[in-house]
């Protein structure tokens, strides 16, 4: 028999995920509805604390939902070889690094802005005259 030891508030408590989000994920099915005392609350097992944590760290990674739900699924067959899981993981990583890119791009282009002009009057300004055409930009962003 399993034992649910965790109200909604200690799950949140423990996982640092917030009740209406706790809430939300099983709204939407990514955390199964848990069963309920005779006073209506929510309880909680250690099956559901250890998915809500994988839930958040893949949140915290920046993982869509889709992404997300197909991880979950994925994670469910233990037996099953992780290749699917693995590019999952190696998409996210692909986007990364394409936002870093565009982001030390954006960094260099803002960085020019200021070093090219004096810092004299707006009707003298370097980074307005920039903003104001997108010509003059080193990189579409």
């Amino acid at each position: 028999m399993r034992s649910f030891d965790y109200s909604i508030g200690e799950l949140a408590a423990e996982t640092g995920v917030k009740v209406p989000t706790i809430r939300y994920y099983e709204g939407i099915g990514l955390l199964p509805a848990p069963p309920r005392t005779d006073g209506n609350q929510r309880r909680y097992d250690d099956g559901a604390l250890g998915r809500l944590r994988f839930i958040a760290h893949a949140r915290a990674m920046g993982f869509p939902m889709a992404e997300l739900r197909a991880m979950l699924r994925i994670a469910g067959h233990k037996d099953a070889p992780c290749e699917d899981i693995d590019a999952l993981v190696r998409a996210r990583l692909t986007e990364i690094e394409e936002r870093i890119a565009r982001l030390t791009a954006l960094k260099g282009e803002l960085s020019g802005m200021l070093a090219s002009h004096q810092h004299g009057t707006v009707g003298e300004c370097r980074v307005v005259e920039v903003l104001s055409d997108h010509e003059q930009c080193g990189h579409s962003h």
